[in-house]
């Protein structure tokens, strides 16, 4: 063993730090270890940087000088017996951790050895939580985006064995700033990143409002284990009132959509061939006003046609699918122009494999607002500033837009906002559903969006009434 010291990095003259060792044999060996030792520099002066005690040093802090001795020889021990079982060089400082946690704190060691670590622990919660109904696939993947980002975490601090209850209110903190600051470390270890999918990877500081409902999804988590006791506490408490409300704190714009002229214009505005997918697929969302995930699934298997001759698209919302114990359908009448957009493609939009990307239906939709002159100015709070800042409308639409403005076109109409049946009954978000037949949320459409009132058949061809029965045109 080449040697092994004390780690003394600090530019204070007075005043206490937390011990650090650094453990070299070789050039293929150079750990380091942090302990749990705070010593008062003006004692630590007394040491050399091996913990030997300098010459002619008679008085001295007893307490600190066995402690020193106490972490050299597990150091010791831990080495010893990592060499006995691995190579020297292919040690890592994880190992050398455990090692010698293991050596000071037996009891601990073998506690840990019942518990699962986080890692563990936290996966089996994503699975049970979609098993027992708790959340539906789709918060089911944010779930596993949070535990990519604690394992990477946790990797980094060489912490991969933690457990639930070792996981303390520093920890929360010190994740809550990894968060924010994760894209510093993607260019130093990007072997972690090689897996993550490029719409997980952040390229800048995440804002509060990302961070506090990244950290409200690990609360939850800590209140499952003490529901199920196998917590006493939440490392939350320890937080205090002040640091959790702020770690907590989201503040939200108002939302983005388009006024009904402004969607009429980008309806009506001739654009680039490049960007006439984007336009009709943008305009038959804002249509139906459903989210992206459940206009991506939409296929002709969802277009059926009334008794009254009425076409509409029907089914099955994804956000609350697990909830939706009837199975309820919601049915939106198709309006004019849609129909025209569904003959056209039959839902076969290209541009909805890609939805985020340097050129998916996200950025391409902001392209058409920008075509079509949507230029309206919109509060948006910058976090730096701590003041609103004004942009542009088209720098902020994306699909999210469709499903407001289709809200905001109907309210505006003063058609009560369960006309269009987007919400099962009792939603916290708006009361969609009731039972108002669907020709009469027909009839109320067709004045929301000032288009006519039209027929199909069965085989979805255009008819006009005559005496009440239907013909073809």
């Amino acid at each position: 063993m080449k040697g092994l010291t004390i780690v003394k990095r600090t530019s204070k003259q007075e005043g206490t730090i937390r011990l650090r060792f650094r453990l070299r044999d070789g050039r293929g060996v150079d750990l380091y270890h942090k302990s749990e030792i705070d010593a008062d520099l003006k004692d630590l002066d007394k040491f050399t940087d091996t913990g030997e005690l300098k010459p002619r040093v008679s008085v001295y802090n007893k307490q600190l000088k066995l402690d020193i001795d106490t972490e050299i020889d597990a150091m010791e021990t831990a080495y010893r017996q990592l060499c006995e079982a691995k190579d020297k060089t292919r040690i890592t400082a994880e190992d050398f951790e455990e090692a010698i946690t293991s050596v000071l704190h037996p009891q601990k060691n073998m506690k840990a050895l019942t518990e699962l670590t986080f890692i563990d622990r936290f996966s089996k919660y994503i699975e049970d939580g979609l098993r027992d109904g708790n959340f539906g696939e789709g918060r089911q993947k944010h779930y596993k985006v949070s535990l990519g980002e604690l394992t990477r975490f946790l990797t980094i601090q060489h912490r991969l064995k933690v457990t639930p209850s070792e996981f303390d209110a520093d920890d929360l903190m010190d994740f809550r700033q990894f968060l924010f600051d994760e894209y510093k470390y993607v260019d130093k270890h990007k072997s972690l990143y090689d897996m993550v999918k490029p719409r997980n990877i952040p390229t800048e500081r995440r804002d509060q409002n990302t961070v506090a409902t990244k950290m409200k999804k690990i609360q939850a988590f800590f209140n499952e284990l003490i529901e199920k006791g196998e917590l006493s506490v939440s490392p939350f408490i320890y937080l205090g009132k002040n640091k959790k409300r702020t770690m907590m704190r989201e503040s939200y714009d108002p939302p983005i959509f388009l006024l009904q002229d402004e969607f009429q214009k980008v309806r009506d505005t001739e654009v680039p061939e490049s960007l006439q997918e984007t336009k009709d697929a943008f305009v038959l969302q804002c249509a139906f006003g459903c989210r992206i995930s459940e206009f991506k699934r939409l296929t002709m298997d969802n277009i059926a046609v009334s008794d009254d001759g009425i076409m509409y698209v029907h089914y099955l919302p994804e956000k609350t699918l697990r909830e939706n114990v009837g199975r309820q359908e919601i049915q939106t009448p198709v309006m004019r122009f849609a129909y025209d957009i569904i003959m056209k493609y039959k839902f076969n939009f290209h541009i909805l494999k890609y939805v985020s990307g340097k050129s998916g239906y996200n950025v391409k939709i902001k392209e058409l607002m920008k075509q079509c002159g949507i230029d309206r100015k919109c509060a948006v709070f910058d976090d730096e500033l701590g003041n609103n800042k004004y942009l542009p409308l088209y720098d902020l639409a994306s699909s999210k837009t469709c499903r407001k403005t289709h809200v905001d076109i109907l309210t505006k109409a003063q058609i009560n906002m369960y006309a269009a049946g987007l919400h099962r009954k009792g939603s916290d978000a708006v009361n969609h559903y009731t039972s108002m037949g669907l020709k009469d949320r027909f009839v109320l459409m067709c004045y929301a969006y000032k288009q006519p009132a039209y027929y199909t058949n069965k085989d979805f061809e255009i008819v006009k009434k005559q005496n009440g029965k239907r013909q073809v045109r």
